[in-house]
């Protein structure tokens, strides 16, 4: 594998890099440290024709200025915190509001950061490290993030650690939006999640604290079909969790052959098929992105964890280290 690095402008006065990763079967992922963004992922067909296969802008500036985290990373902690508000240790801390009166993603986030890159591991992978301070957005603690990028035959792994001086709540996931067709809808894509159960939500998106089956609803996609025009943004409770690396989701477009399958150690899915994507701005090569043209399967705890003691805990404390890996790996049909 070779990683190639060029310049690609300057945030928040600091300089900015685009690093390219490929390898000799033509895998080919580019990687900006403006928010470890994945700006774009070159995936072949059934008949060996490569594609880029997640949405995008062309330039840094697009980044900076669009709020929907497009390929990036996410932090302090994914999803939302109702009302911006969690306990820890019996004092409670009041994160920034974003998304109406909840906080979303990190507020400004991990995805609006100039990261540091600390190693490109002799071509073998990217490292990117980000220091959060005490008191950003709102969290407590100093905690410093590290991401890996490793791309090896025909699959893209994402390694993260954290450490913290604190106790704090940190949930790291990449947002990239997948299209396996590289253009038009994702509706015609067949899900495969190993989920039995997803986390109920209220009208604005907040966990109700239930667990709840996916038998008999919309939400069952333990077997294989199309999403059909149906909008979600739902958590979905993976199977067999125990902090291993095993199969979550797979991915198909039919008329390209294009697979993605997705594993991690993570015990949700976060699954949003696009649905406020508005046609209100234009992607990489002028493209309108328009409603379901892209979806995003992002590995992760679940939403809202500081406020339901029922979910997996998303508290770090010193002395610890938050892992979590992700594999993406693609193939043909």
């Amino acid at each position: 594998m070779t990683i190639t690095k060029q310049a690609w402008g300057v945030a928040d006065d600091q300089p900015v890099d685009l690093y390219t990763l490929a390898n000799v079967r033509g895998f080919e992922v580019s990687i900006t440290n403006y928010g470890g963004a994945i700006v774009s992922l070159k995936a072949p067909d059934r008949n060996g024709t490569f594609a880029d296969v997640v949405l995008g802008f062309d330039t840094l500036e697009e980044y900076v200025a669009n709020p929907r985290f497009f390929g990036a990373l996410i932090g302090r902690h994914a999803n939302r915190i109702a009302s911006g508000r969690f306990l820890l240790d019996g004092v409670e801390y009041q994160l920034t509001p974003n998304n109406g009166v909840n906080h979303l993603h990190g507020g400004k986030g991990f995805d609006k950061r100039v990261w540091t890159v600390t190693d490109q591991a002799d071509g073998d992978a990217l490292r990117l490290e980000y220091l959060s301070r005490d008191g950003e957005e709102g969290y407590p603690g100093n905690m410093r993030a590290q991401v890996t990028y490793a791309l090896a035959d025909n699959e893209l792994r994402i390694e993260y650690k954290a450490i913290t001086d604190r106790p704090t709540i940190v949930n790291l996931t990449n947002h990239s939006y997948f299209n396996l067709a590289g253009r038009g809808t994702i509706l015609d894509h067949e899900l495969m999640l190993n989920a039995a159960a997803f986390t109920a939500v209220s009208e604005d998106l907040i966990p109700t604290g239930e667990i709840r089956s996916v038998t008999g609803s919309k939400m069952d996609f333990r077997k294989s079909r199309s999403i059909a025009a149906g909008d979600y943004d739902h958590n979905f409770v993976l199977n067999d969790y125990d902090g291993s690396l095993r199969p979550a989701a797979r991915l198909y477009e039919p008329v390209s052959g294009r697979m993605l399958e997705i594993l991690t150690t993570e015990p949700g899915m976060q699954f949003y098929s696009g649905n406020f994507l508005d046609g209100s701005f234009a992607g990489k090569g002028g493209v309108v992105y328009h409603k379901y043209a892209g979806l995003c399967l992002e590995p992760q705890h679940f939403p809202d964890a500081p406020n339901h003691p029922n979910f997996p805990s998303t508290i770090l404390r010193p002395g610890e280290t938050y892992k979590h890996v992700s594999v993406y790996r693609f193939s043909c049909v």
